[in-house]
């Protein structure tokens, strides 16, 4: 194994890499170890990656955001989405969908307008008031909006979406924080803490790269997974993190001619566990097997 360093600008990323032959080719993994570190702080997080390395090595895994996967290893992945049927949604569907992901997409985060409430304000049959009123609103704006835009997952996609959720009620709405976040749990315990805020653009950049690096490498539910995943891990918006996460869930899906997705408030725990075991361990296979769970409810 050895190190790799990459120019970014004024910066230097670090890579861990382990080549190997399979076959007539010669494969890699990448580890990504982090940027502008000290000697002390490379050695560290090399000896850690060295050993995940050679675990990924002895059997397939899915630490995906940060390596380069074999063929087989992106084959075992893509099987996952062999266990849905894909469906397409009528226009009384769509409707019916886009109030149920409201409803639920918003009580996630707290808000406590039931779904009887969500059909008045999308039906006009109530003008929005207050803050979860104005946010149900603009959630199914930006359903709306993943449907039918023609653009290209970017940066500046991600800050539409935002926008387009949150540019009544918050006013960092559109822009990427410039402060550091945790997600707490009810006893106040850290459970999450976003990337550093110094780090935030390198990882963003990142995000995007991998995406057009490897969007058709993967199966569209595995895509969708990874990226939500990767999203939530970075946690770049200072609130709203979850909304445009799941928004960006199904808008991967709807590129691909896949049906989307409404993860449910009675699940919320489950899939809480999910992101943690992601965030904490490059776990995908948790989410996947939950959303796979969520699909076949609908």
């Amino acid at each position: 194994m050895y190190i790799e360093k990459r120019k970014s600008g004024k910066n230097i990323k670090y890579y861990l890499v382990h080549s190997y032959r399979e076959g007539d080719k010669v494969e890699k993994i990448r580890r990504y170890l982090g940027i502008n570190l000290s000697k002390e702080e490379l050695n560290k997080k090399r000896e850690k990656s060295e050993k995940i390395i050679l675990d990924l090595i002895e059997e397939i895994n899915t630490k995906v955001f940060f390596f380069t996967l074999t063929k087989k290893q992106v084959e075992s992945l893509n099987n996952y989405n062999d266990k849905i049927e894909v469906l397409h949604l009528s226009e009384r569907e769509w409707k019916n969908f886009t109030e149920d992901f409201v409803y639920n997409t918003n009580a996630l985060e707290g808000s406590t307008i039931q779904l009887e409430g969500v059909k008045e304000i999308l039906e006009n049959k109530k003008k929005p008031s207050d803050e979860d009123e104005l946010e149900t609103q603009d959630v199914a704006k930006a359903v709306k909006f993943i449907r039918n835009t023609k653009e290209e997952l970017s940066l500046d996609l991600l800050l539409k979406l935002h926008k387009i959720c949150f540019d009544k009620t918050k006013h960092f709405a559109g822009k990427f924080r410039n402060v550091n976040v945790v997600v707490r749990n009810s006893l106040g315990e850290i459970i999450h803490a976003g990337v550093p805020k110094e780090e935030l653009k390198n990882y963003l950049d990142d995000f995007i790269e991998w995406y057009h690096e490897n969007k058709n490498k993967f199966k569209p539910l595995v895509l969708a997974t990874i990226l939500h995943n990767q999203f939530e891990h970075i946690h770049p918006f200072q609130d709203g993190n979850g909304r445009v996460g799941r928004l960006l869930l199904n808008l991967i899906l709807l590129k691909n001619n896949y049906p989307p997705i409404n993860i449910k408030l009675e699940d919320r725990k489950e899939y809480y566990q999910t992101l943690q075991e992601y965030s904490k361990k490059d776990n995908l296979k948790p989410t996947l097997n939950f959303l796979i769970k969520q699909y076949k409810k609908h």
